[in-house]
């Protein structure tokens, strides 16, 4: 784990709070997601949930989806996705989570070199995708 955080990822951090705070839905919508583009857009996207768990959509995932669809694939600087914290949970603050295997992979599909800001006892850091991934699966490759 490396870097301190820049003003730009705690404008990323910022984007994607900003996103699950005006979407969360309880039970349904509660983590959101916040990409810098290589050319220096910042996209967001909550996670779809779905009655049966297998259709549901990871933030992270619509957050890729809608810079590609908006201008095409230009790469990842840097991803973050948080979560906001249900009703019930004594902890009410919106925090930084790490991307589940799947996103990690993804992530990794669409830039090898994309930094990803995670959670560290309490702070947050920036480790590399690879860092998350190590010996990626790759087709025909061996």
């Amino acid at each position: 784990m490396s870097e301190t955080l820049s003003d730009k990822d705690k404008e990323l951090i910022a984007a994607a709070t900003q996103a699950i705070e005006a979407r969360y839905r309880n039970d349904w919508q509660e983590v959101g997601a916040a990409i810098l583009t290589r050319d220096g857009r910042v996209v967001t996207g909550v996670n779809l949930d779905a009655y049966v768990g297998r259709g549901a959509i990871c933030a992270e995932a619509v957050a890729i989806g809608r810079a590609l669809t908006e201008k095409g694939d230009k790469g990842i600087e840097t991803i973050v996705a948080v979560r906001h914290p249900k009703p019930e949970e004594a902890n009410r603050e919106i925090a930084v989570v790490s991307p589940c295997g799947t996103c990690r992979e993804l992530i990794h599909d669409y830039d090898a070199r994309a930094r990803v800001i995670v959670p560290d006892n309490g702070r947050v850091a920036i480790v590399t995708i690879g860092e998350l991934l190590p010996n990626k699966y790759r087709r025909g490759m061996t």
